[in-house]
Order: structure tokens, then C-alpha cells, then sequence
């Protein structure tokens, strides 16, 4: 069995949150074993520790919402994706706001951080979870779902659906490996519709994003340049691998169809249950 891995050093990002716009100062700390990953709101005197955990997710719109003793963080899933790539165990993630930088719309900045920090090896082994059964989430309507199989790995095959003759479907199959994450997923950033970016923004989101972190599109065509031309479908693996990093590190195939954010926390939550 593989070592638990924590940070060698701390280090630290500041910048403006996705949705809420505000300011925030980020630092990634080393933790002792079998401590997870957990979020300190350093802006908060009292109860200020929020464990990333499926059972303290409490909102999935737009973005994952962590909330703990009332005091919560949202748009954690980029940072948690790039956790889950570097093989980090444990780590306290410090923040004076309830949401993490946005920085590129993406988690290719996450990324750098952690590996800037240097990896620890710790003396405890990892406690994977390796599924003895098939677990699937579906939508109310029967159109989206997430499926986890048992499989000696961690794999990810997405298709994702889009009415928008621009983007259509897209399909995307990988074997995660720290190299491929890198490569092939860390820098796909979140997607939006012109169209809805007045709504969003009516609602409290999306006013920190801009065409340098979000790819926008509309009935023209993209506003910004694509890194991939099926970005969409890879940073929706991103958030897979971001929402079930909530649970541990996975050993399964996970087979999914325009899942999102409340469809992977639904697998997360029935994943974890059985292994609490």
C-alpha cells in the first residue's frame, strides 16, 4: 500500500474567488497523518474548521459547497482535483473568504502550487478505497448519471451533452495519472454561456470571471481562445475528480453522462456510506 503524502512546505496564492468576486488570501499547509484534507476560515474566530468530507456538502449549484458548523466554503472542487492528482492525503487549506482564487478557471495553478511546496511521504499507509460493487447516481429525469465500477485503478470515461450546436457532444477517456492530469486536464477551465452571464451575476455568481478564466461562448461562436477543442468535456473530468476526492482516493472506473456537481456529490455520499 502506498504512503500518505502531505506538503513539504507551505505556500500561499491571492486572488479573487469565481462566484463571489471578493479577494482571498490562500495558504496550503502541511497536516499530520490521517488528519484529510480540511479547510480553516482564518477570517472566523469560532468554529472555523471545515473537514472536505461528501457529508459536510450542502450545495451544488454552480460550484461544491462544503459547510461545517455553519460556517462554509464553496468552489472547492479545482483545488480538490489537483489534491487528488498530487497524491496529497492530508493538508489544511487556509483562507480569509468562503471561496479559493479562481486564478486561471482551472487547476493547473493548484497544480504548480503543490508541487512548488514539495510532496512529504508520511509513516502511515493510505487507506484507498478499492469498490467490491457497481454504485451509480442518476438524474430525477433519467438523462445524466455517474457509475462507478470496481477497477484495479483510477479511470474516468465522460460524455458530455450539450444542445449548443457549437459544442455538441463531447467524449473524453482517461487512465488518471499524475502526468496525464497535467497534460491533458489541468488546464481545460469552466465554460459559460454569453447569454447567462447577466443571470448569473443577478444571482451572486460568476463575478470574478473574465475571458482570461472562463471559456464563454455564444450563437457566433467562443469569445476566447480553446486550449482543447472538447475543453468542456475535460474540465467537467476535473470536477469528477475534484467532487469524489471528497471520499478518499478511489480505486474504480467511473463511467458518466452529463454529470455535474449534484450527481457526483449524489455517488460521493452513497460511496462513502459504505465506507465510513
Amino acid at each position: 500500500m502506498p504512503k500518505q503524502k502531505t506538503l513539504k512546505s507551505s505556500v500561499g496564492v491571492t486572488g479573487k474567488g469565481l462566484h463571489s468576486g471578493v479577494e482571498v488570501q490562500m495558504i496550503l499547509k502541511p497536516a499530520e497523518v490521517d488528519s484529510g484534507i480540511f479547510f480553516v476560515r482564518t477570517d472566523l474566530v469560532e468554529k472555523n474548521k471545515i473537514c472536505a468530507t461528501p457529508a459536510n456538502v450542502t450545495s451544488t449549484i454552480r460550484a461544491t459547497t462544503l459547510e461545517e458548523n455553519g460556517v462554509k466554503v464553496f468552489t472547492i472542487e479545482h483545488l480538490m482535483s489537483a489534491l487528488a492528482a498530487c497524491g496529497i492525503d492530508n493538508c489544511a487549506v487556509e483562507m480569509n473568504a468562503e471561496e479559493p482564487p479562481v486564478l486561471e478557471g482551472n487547476s493547473i495553478g493548484f497544480f504548480e502550487m503543490i508541487k512548488s511546496a514539495g510532496i512529504l511521504e508520511q509513516p502511515a499507509e493510505r487507506k484507498e478505497i478499492r469498490l467490491e460493487k457497481i454504485y451509480r447516481a442518476d438524474s430525477d429525469d433519467g438523462k445524466k448519471f455517474i457509475i462507478a465500477l470496481p477497477y484495479d485503478g483510477f479511470k474516468i470515461s465522460f460524455t458530455s451533452i450539450n444542445p449548443h450546436p457549437l459544442i455538441g457532444i463531447q467524449f473524453e477517456d482517461f487512465e488518471i495519472t499524475e502526468e496525464i492530469y497535467k497534460k491533458e486536464i489541468a488546464p481545460a477551465r469552466t465554460i459559460a454561456y454569453e447569454r447567462e452571464v447577466e443571470a448569473l451575476h443577478a444571482a451572486g455568481l460568476g463575478r470574478g470571471g473574465n475571458l482570461n478564466n472562463v471559456i464563454v461562448y455564444n450563437d457566433n461562436g467562443w469569445l476566447n481562445e480553446l486550449k482543447f477543442s472538447d475543453e468542456l468535456v475535460r474540465h467537467k473530468i476535473l470536477d469528477v475528480i475534484g467532487d469524489l476526492r471528497l471520499i478518499g482516493f478511489l480505486k474504480c472506473h467511473i463511467i458518466a453522462v452529463a454529470s455535474g456537481h449534484a450527481l457526483n456529490a449524489k455517488l460521493a455520499k452513497k460511496i462513502y456510506a459504505d465506507f465510513l
